[in-house]
């Protein structure tokens, strides 16, 4: 299966049926600087702001837009790096899964509408399976695929490898997906928000 070609417009419509269904709210742009700036009018001002490591959001300029601090939002990871006790530091992670917003990308996106997301640590997944009450997902269409055993399959034969030479190249480790999320749907009687901003570009892996 080809893991790299952007969905066709018609399985992006049916997607987007799939997850609202699921109670999963979507918006689509055509690129990720018009993500960018969907994030930016989701996110009032004086919010608490945590995020998963993500080369989509790198890519797609939000990581250095929160690392340059004129957002108006509290950035809970700029707070954690700057902790260097690291005892305090350890306390100030557990302290940012109640954040009013994560945001992320996901690994496989099934067209039926589940998701599946990879951790080494696991240290994100509080805030997607429950803490944080709003959730922000960017992915590209290229990584929508028919079913959510091919969404495993895209993270095992895909995701993985390219996450591997990734760590190699940059710290010289291995990758290690210890824990795999399944996020099939919401219940919206915990009125959270979960919102996936479904970008036309080829973005992340």
């Amino acid at each position: 299966m080809d893991y790299t070609t952007l969905a066709a417009s018609q399985v992006v419509k049916e997607t987007i049926g799939s997850l609202g269904k699921r109670h999963i709210e979507v918006l689509s742009v055509e690129n990720g600087a018009q993500a960018l700036d969907k994030i930016k009018e989701l996110i009032p001002t004086g919010a608490s702001v945590m995020n998963g490591s993500s080369r989509t959001l790198e890519q797609i300029g939000f990581v250095d837009y929160l690392k340059a601090g004129t957002h108006g939002w509290n950035n809970l990871h700029e707070g954690i790096l700057a902790e260097k006790d690291s005892a305090k530091q350890a306390l100030l992670r557990k302290q940012a899964v109640l954040s009013d917003y994560y945001l992320g990308s996901v690994h496989g996106l099934a067209q039926t509408g589940e998701f599946v997301i990879a951790s080494n640590t696991g240290s994100q997944l509080p805030h997607i399976v429950f803490t944080s009450p709003n959730l922000i997902f960017v992915v590209s269409t290229k990584k929508i695929v028919p079913t959510l055993a091919d969404a495993m399959a895209r993270l095992q034969e895909h995701v993985i490898p390219l996450e591997e030479k990734h760590m190699q190249e940059l710290y010289g480790v291995h990758t290690a997906p210890n824990k795999v999320l399944i996020f099939q749907g919401e219940n919206p009687m915990l009125e959270r928000k979960v919102r996936v901003i479904l970008v036309n570009e080829d973005l992340g892996f």
